[in-house]
């Protein structure tokens, strides 16, 4: 990663920490939460390793020896075709910083843009594909009053807005990563209108009743890459 200039640090480090007080109780029982489904194991069936895309090559280069002699080789490969991670660091500082799991922050730019720097149709930008209103936002929210739409391309100030957001929408549904999840793809106002459909937060069942297929898909990848993020990169998201 490039490092970010001097001024952009500053505004991703210090203007989009998540404020104290009031917020601790919830935020507390999320890391209780989190803590417990670590201890019982992932809601989600293990994906199957399908490695026949890298035994092929391996078998093509050099025979069923090298396949079979390099395991680790073969898993590396497979995870950074399938499962890459970038920018690990900053996923930590701002995971620390505003008291997220760091698999969902990197599970949330996995779904969003396969860690690859790019500018949606719609506008959306960067990592984390933060649309220009959204942006404007978290800026407004979070005091990044030398915000400009240009910083989103740089990684750090993007991941910073992303957790910003992903830290707002989990205080603002206490908690349910479901339904952050699903806001973050598809905007507060249609979830706010689904959970009134459903009867209540409590009631809700992203399967049923998200309308968008486009988010159930979304919510679905977002909760299993989670698991993958945190099953396969422990030491780098430092869970």
């Amino acid at each position: 990663m490039s490092p970010a200039s001097t001024g952009l640090r500053g505004l991703a480090r210090a203007n989009l920490r998540a404020p104290s007080g009031e917020r601790e109780g919830k935020r507390a029982a999320r890391r209780r939460a989190r803590d417990r489904e670590r201890r019982t194991g992932p809601r989600r069936p293990r994906r199957v390793r399908r490695l026949l895309a890298v035994a092929a090559a391996l078998l093509a280069g050099a025979g069923i020896t090298a396949l079979v002699t390099r395991d680790d080789r073969v898993n590396d490969a497979y995870l950074e075709l399938t499962l890459p991670l970038r920018h690990e660091d900053v996923i930590r500082q701002q995971a620390e910083d505003k008291d997220l799991d760091a698999a969902l922050i990197a599970a949330v730019i996995y779904e969003e843009s396969r860690f690859r720097d790019r500018t949606s149709p719609a506008g959306a930008k960067g990592l984390m594909q933060i649309v220009p209103g959204t942006a404007r936002f978290i800026a407004s929210r979070s005091g990044g009053t030398a915000f400009e739409l240009r910083d989103l391309g740089t990684p750090q100030v993007n991941i910073a807005y992303g957790s910003w957001y992903l830290d707002y929408l989990l205080e603002r549904y206490d908690g349910d990563v479901e339904l952050a999840v699903a806001a973050y793809n598809a905007g507060e106002q249609n979830v706010e209108r689904w959970i009134e459909d459903a009867g209540g937060a409590d009631d809700f069942k992203p399967n049923q009743d998200i309308d968008f297929p486009e988010t159930r898909a979304y919510v679905a990848g977002v909760t299993k890459s989670r698991d993958d993020y945190a099953r396969n990169y422990e030491s780098e998201l430092g869970l």
